[in-house]
């Protein structure tokens, strides 16, 4: 690395500077996850313009859609946890209606406010590096706790950017989630064979006696079979004798 400059990358090593705008402020030191420096021109090729100050609104909007459904992916399959749940019930308030960067109700925050977006998108990057690693593992109730982390620094954001947006607290959405949880649960509960001791017994008292039944029938069937094969034989003698 000469004069600041990764001769690998080509992007530059500098300073955090909190009062520049989005992405740069956010992204000029090294991420949690051990990931580099931004690629500016690479961003500009794809047609981002890193100096728009409501970068930082694109940014986290796009980061939490992605966290969400990774996690969601991870807990479709099973019975989610009243946590598990409460976790996507959060990101999805926090990201529902999610404005465009030049919506009529988007501000552009101050400088204490431009401090606070890139503060909070190095936290954001920081829950998402550890919230990969813990996927690798299979932790899933230690990544439902860092989507939760995730999107509070993301709601952060939107608050700076859509200040009259309404968005509940985690709180609230686990309290609710919590209550639709436990009624789901009981709906299972009734539906699942009764297993208590008292239930065992009749259940096996219902098989002996199906068995019992099934005995006495072959034994039946038995003598049955046994008295035709003597009537037979009777009247196969009785036959012969008469042609003697």
């Amino acid at each position: 690395m000469t004069d600041g400059k990764d001769e690998k990358t080509g992007t530059q090593d500098m300073p955090v500077d909190a009062t520049r705008t989005g992405t740069q402020a956010a992204t000029q030191d090294r991420s949690a996850s051990g990931g580099g420096y931004i690629d500016y021109a690479l961003a500009k090729e794809r047609g981002i313009d890193v100096d728009d100050p409501r970068i930082g609104l694109k940014i986290a909007s796009e980061r939490l859609a992605i966290v969400r459904y990774v996690f969601l992916v991870q807990v479709e399959d099973g019975i989610a946890t009243a946590d598990q749940r409460a976790c996507l019930e959060y990101a999805d308030a926090v990201l529902i209606g999610w404005p465009e960067m030049d919506a009529d109700d988007v501000v552009d925050p101050d400088e204490s406010g431009r401090r606070t977006v890139a503060d909070r998108l190095r936290s954001m990057e920081g829950y998402i590096a550890r919230f990969s690693a813990e996927e690798a593992a299979g932790h899933v109730d230690t990544m439902a706790d860092l989507l939760v982390r995730a999107t509070k620094c993301v709601a952060a954001v939107r608050r700076l950017y859509q200040p009259d947006f309404p968005i509940p607290t985690y709180a609230e959405i686990r309290h609710v989630v919590q209550g639709e949880w436990d009624d789901d649960m009981d709906k299972i509960d009734l539906k699942e064979p009764a297993t208590t001791v008292e239930a065992i017994e009749q259940e096996t008292e219902k098989a002996d006696e199906q068995r019992d039944t099934a005995d006495d029938g072959g034994d039946q069937a038995n003598k049955a079979g046994k008295a035709g094969k003597q009537d037979g034989s009777g009247k196969r003698n009785d036959g012969k004798r008469e042609g003697k």
